[in-house]
C-alpha cells in the first residue's frame, strides 16, 4: 500500500457551510463560525546523532485524554513497524533514535482515548541526510519573495501559501517613491511544494505594499481557500511612472487556478487631496455576524478613510456596508494604522475591526476613537491577564507628548497605561509578546525614530506599563526598530528573531536561519510555530526540533491568531496575538 494509502482520515471533519439565501446586514449563512479544515500536520526533519524528530498537530476534536501512536514504513518493506513502546500522551512529538536509511514514512494515529474525529497523518522522508531543522520550497524561478498568505488552497487540511514576488517595495511617499522596476506576481504553491499558478499583477499595480494588497482564506465556504487581490487593467502608468487613473478592482481568484472568480469596484480615489494618501490600501478580513468571513477593503490611512465589507457567495461578492471617517466625526480622521485588526473586542459574539487608533463595530457603526492618530503597530489580544476582556497596544507614528507608546482596553479605546515622555515617531512592527517569564502577561516594545529617522530609542514594558529596560543602542537584543517573536523551546514564552537567529530574551541564542523573514505562524507540526522566510528561489519552513513538554491545540484555531496570520500576507507584518495565550 502506498504512503498515501496508509493515511487514514477515519471520520469526515466540519463540513462546509451550506450558502443560503441572502440576508440584511452583516449576517451570513454559516451555522457555526467556519473553519478551515485542519490534518495532523505531521513533520520529519533530520536532527542530529542520526535521529528524525517528528512532530503533529493537536486538534479541537481530539478527546482531552487521547493518545497516539506512530509507525514506520520503509519503502520496499511489506509492513509498519511502530517505534513508540507506550502511547504518547504528554505532547505531539516524538524523536526516532534509530531510522532505517532510505525512504521512510511516519503515520502518526490516535490510540486510546475516545475521539469524536479521529484523524491520522503521516510524512515521509529519506535518510541518512543532514541535520537541518527547516522544510524547503524551491519556487518557480531564481526570484525572492515580500509576502506570503497562508491558506488550504487544495481542501486537503493542509496549509498551502501564495507568495507575492520579488522581494521589493516602494513608498508612495514623494521622497521615497520611485519607479517601478517592473511587476508583482502571485504565485500558489501546494504544501508539498507543487507550483499551482502564476498571476501577475501588471503595471497597474506599482511595486509596493500598500499599492498590492491580498489575502487568501476559504471566503465562502466550499472547503477551498481562495485570494483576494486588488487589481488594475492595463498599463495606466504617467509619463513619470505612478499610477493615478484607470479602474481599480477587488479581485476574488480561485485558489487552485488563479483564475478570476467575481470582481467590483475598489473604493475610488475621489476625496483624497494627493497621490501619497489615496495609495494606501488594504485588505482584511472579520467574522462580522461572528460565524461568516467577510472581505474588508480599505483604502487611506492619514486623512481620509474608507472602509466596505462584502461577503463572498455565490460566486459573487455582496456589500455588507460601508464607512468612512466622516460617519464618525472629525476625530476619526486620520487614525487608520498600516495594518487591519479584528476580534470580538465587546464580547458580543461578532469581530469588530480595529483600524488603527479606533474601531468599527460590527454593523460597521464607528465604536469608538482614542484620538492618538495614526499608529504603526497595533496588537490586540489578551495582552493583561489580569484584567477581563481584551486590550490592544499601540506604538503611534505621529507626535505625542506622551502615549506615544501605550496599552488601551478593547471594548473602549481608554488608555489603561502610556510612555510619559515625548515621541517624534514610534516606527513600524514594534513587537509585543511574552518573552520575559519573570512578568505576567505581554512584554510591549517600541522603538522611537530622532529627526533623521534614525533609532532615537527604544522601550520594553510589561503588560502594566512597567518600563523593563531602555535601549540606546539599535543592535540590542531587542534588534532595534521591530524584532519578530515566534514560540519555539518547550516553555510558554516566545523567543526573539533577528540578525538571522533564534534568540532567547535575555539568553542564548537557541538556532540560525537564513534568508528575510516574512512570517511567522503555527502552519506544520506543534502548537509551536514556523519561521518563513525568503531566499532566492526558495523558502524555508523553519520549524522547532526541540522536545515539548506539553501539548495544546493548534495556535491556528484560536480566533485573533487566525485573523492575524490572514492579514500577515499585506501590510506591515506584525507577529500575531491570541485571545488565549498559552499559560
Amino acid at each position: 500500500m502506498s504512503a498515501l494509502g496508509r493515511f487514514m482520515l477515519i471520520f469526515a471533519t466540519i463540513p462546509a457551510a451550506v450558502v443560503a439565501a441572502q440576508t440584511d446586514g452583516a449576517s451570513g449563512p454559516a451555522p457555526q463560525r467556519m473553519q478551515e479544515k485542519l490534518l495532523r500536520g505531521v513533520v520529519a526533519v533530520p536532527i542530529s546523532g542520526h535521529r528524525v524528530y517528528i512532530s503533529w498537530r493537536l486538534l479541537e476534536s481530539d478527546a482531552e485524554n487521547v493518545a497516539f501512536n506512530i509507525d514506520r514504513m520503509t519503502a520496499g518493506a511489506d509492513r509498519s513497524v511502530r517505534i513508540n513502546k507506550e502511547p504518547i500522551t504528554a505532547t505531539t512529538d516524538f524523536i526516532d533514535a534509530d531510522p532505517p536509511q532510505g525512504e521512510v514514512t511516519y503515520t502518526v494515529t490516535p490510540g486510546s482515548g475516545v475521539a469524536p474525529v479521529i484523524i491520522a497523518g503521516y510524512a515521509t522522508i529519506r535518510l541518512p541526510a543532514d541535520p537541518r531543522d527547516y522544510i524547503s520550497i524551491k519556487l518557480d524561478g531564481g526570484h525572492t519573495f515580500q509576502k506570503v498568505a497562508i491558506a488550504d488552497l487544495d481542501g486537503d487540511g493542509n496549509h498551502d501559501y501564495v507568495i507575492k514576488q520579488p522581494l521589493e517595495n516602494i513608498d508612495p511617499y514623494e521622497k521615497f517613491w520611485k519607479k517601478s522596476p517592473g511587476t508583482y506576481k502571485l504565485e500558489a504553491y501546494r504544501s508539498d511544494g507543487k507550483f499551482l499558478w502564476r498571476y501577475d499583477m501588471g503595471w497597474s499595480i506599482e511595486q509596493g505594499m500598500w499599492y498590492s494588497p491580498y489575502i487568501a482564506y476559504d471566503f465562502d465556504g466550499d472547503g477551498r481557500a481562495d485570494v483576494a487581490v486588488k487589481a488594475g487593467e492595463g498599463d495606466p502608468r504617467d509619463a513619470d511612472g505612478r499610477v493615478k487613473t484607470g479602474p481599480e478592482y477587488l479581485l476574488i481568484l480561485d485558489g487552485m487556478t488563479g483564475k478570476e472568480r467575481t470582481r467590483l469596484d475598489w473604493p475610488s480615489r475621489e476625496g483624497f487631496s494627493d497621490y501619497n494618501y489615496y495609495c494606501r490600501n488594504q485588505i482584511g478580513m472579520a467574522f462580522l455576524d461572528g460565524k461568516t468571513p467577510a472581505v474588508l477593503v480599505e483604502r487611506g490611512t492619514y486623512n481620509t478613510i474608507k472602509l466596505i465589507a462584502y461577503q463572498f457567495r455565490d460566486n459573487r461578492l455582496r456589500r455588507l456596508w460601508a464607512w468612512n471617517d466622516s460617519q464618525g466625526g472629525r476625530d476619526y480622521r486620520g487614525q487608520g494604522a498600516h495594518c487591519i485588526r479584528a476580534a470580538d473586542i465587546d464580547d458580543d459574539g461578532r469581530d469588530e475591526v480595529i483600524i488603527g487608533s479606533a474601531a468599527i463595530d460590527d454593523d460597521g457603526k464607528a465604536l469608538w476613537c482614542t484620538k492618538l492618530g495614526h499608529p504603526d503597530h497595533v496588537y490586540v489580544g489578551d495582552l493583561d491577564p489580569d484584567r477581563p476582556g481584551l486590550e490592544i497596544y499601540y506604538g503611534i507614528e505621529t507626535r505625542q507628548k506622551q502615549n506615544g507608546m501605550c496599552m488601551v482596553d478593547a471594548a473602549t479605546g481608554k488608555i489603561l497605561w502610556g510612555f510619559d515622555k515625548p515621541t517624534r515617531h514610534v516606527h513600524s512592527h514594534g513587537l509585543c509578546s511574552d518573552i520575559d517569564p519573570a512578568h505576567p502577561g505581554w512584554e510591549c516594545y517600541g522603538a522611537d525614530t530622532d529627526a533623521n529617522k534614525d533609532f532615537a530609542f527604544g522601550v520594553l514594558f510589561d503588560c502594566k506599563g512597567k518600563v523593563l529596560g531602555s535601549i540606546s543602542d539599535p543592535k540590542a537584543v531587542l534588534g532595534g526598530f521591530g524584532p519578530y517573536a515566534a514560540y519555539w523551546d518547550a516553555d510558554h514564552q516566545r523567543e526573539l528573531i533577528g540578525r538571522r537567529q533564534i534568540v532567547k530574551y535575555g539568553g542564548e541564542s537557541l538556532a540560525k536561519i537564513e534568508g528575510t523573514v516574512i512570517a511567522v505562524a503555527d502552519v506544520i507540526g506543534d502548537w509551536r510555530e514556523e519561521i518563513i522566510t525568503s531566499l532566492p528561489g526558495e523558502m524555508r519552513i523553519y520549524t522547532s526540533t526541540i522536545p515539548a513538554k506539553d501539548r495544546r491545540i493548534a495556535l491556528m484555531r484560536d480566533p485573533i491568531y487566525r485573523l492575524d496570520v490572514v492579514t500577515g500576507s499585506q501590510a506591515y507584518y506584525q507577529t500575531p496575538c491570541l485571545r488565549e495565550p498559552p499559560k
